[in-house]
């Protein structure tokens, strides 16, 4: 697979959307062909997963993943969008009566698998539209709650109204939502005022590059560069010869050989993935196989 093909760790920054970014990714890079893995809002910071060029297929790879976040939520005031950038929909000076306790444990309730609605303003598609195009009309989204596993959740201070946490949770699960639904366990409502995500399945923040930085972070192949099988750790993989290569790209399966484990673990990466095997010749990803009855089978090919 060519050079410019891999995988970006990149550190956004407050105020740009995920699409600015990608935009900002592909002027650095001069790359036709550029993805993200996972949205975060414009007030939000932190690690956005981006591929390059025909490492765009290999979404579906990523979109299982649990996600991290470092996350501060305000008591008394829920707004329209479950966030600081909405309005106020109601307010309580109950949370003045709130002992840590109380807090603790309803944070503590909360980890485990549960259902949760999502905020109005999120991008879950409801009667084939966005929630948030609706709710920009005025329009009450009808969404329907859905199952999310809270892996790990904890309080990091309390110092009132304010309550800073930090979360792990299965992809799909909205962290405005959980500052809400914690809000009104508690009684007085809530809304979440600062948020960054920390990781991505075995990927994390600290080893991402500035949006500015990433041509520098290619060039000098840095950690927040992952070309070739270096993308796809949580992947079990198998190397070619040269006569499998050949095989492969023609689209014909090959033995299944010595497949290696995935030198790291992700846990909610779901079924699929589990099946699935990355082949590589010399540090390249020639392609993401099928296990399936002692073979190999190409799914999605690429050229070196």
């Amino acid at each position: 697979m060519a050079t410019d093909a891999g995988l970006l760790l990149v550190d956004k920054p407050a105020g740009a959307t995920s699409h600015d970014i990608v935009l900002r990714i592909r002027r650095a890079l001069g790359a036709r062909r550029i993805g993200h893995t996972g949205t975060l809002d414009p007030f939000a910071t932190g690690l956005l997963l981006s591929l390059v060029g025909p490492f765009t297929r290999l979404a579906d790879l990523y979109h299982g993943l649990p996600k991290a976040y470092a996350a501060t939520m305000a008591l008394g005031r829920e707004t329209d969008t479950d966030d600081l950038k909405g309005k106020t929909v109601a307010e309580d000076a109950a949370w003045r009566e709130l002992g840590p306790e109380a807090i603790l444990a309803s944070f503590a309730a909360r980890e485990g698998v549960g259902r949760q609605v999502p905020s109005f303003y999120s991008a879950r598609r409801t009667g084939g539209e966005r929630a948030y195009a609706l709710a920009r009309r005025g329009e009450r989204p009808d969404l329907e709650a859905r199952e999310v596993t809270i892996h790990d959740i904890a309080v990091t201070d309390i110092d009132l109204p304010r309550v800073r946490f930090r979360a792990s949770v299965s992809t799909g699960t909205y962290v405005r939502a959980l500052a809400r639904d914690i809000g009104r366990d508690l009684g007085p409502g809530a809304h979440l005022t600062a948020l960054r995500r920390t990781e991505i399945g075995p990927f994390r923040v600290d080893e991402a590059t500035p949006p500015d930085a990433v041509a520098e972070a290619v060039a000098e192949a840095s950690p927040a560069w992952r070309p070739g099988v270096a993308a796809l750790p949580w992947v079990r993989r198998r190397e070619l010869n040269r006569g499998e290569r050949d095989e492969i790209r023609y689209g014909r399966s090959v033995e299944r050989g010595d497949v290696l484990p995935a030198p790291e673990r992700a846990r909610d990466s779901g079924g699929e993935t589990e099946k699935r095997v990355a082949l590589y010749a010399s540090g390249a990803l020639l392609a993401i196989a099928e296990e399936r009855d002692g073979r190999l089978y190409p799914k999605k090919v690429f050229t070196e």
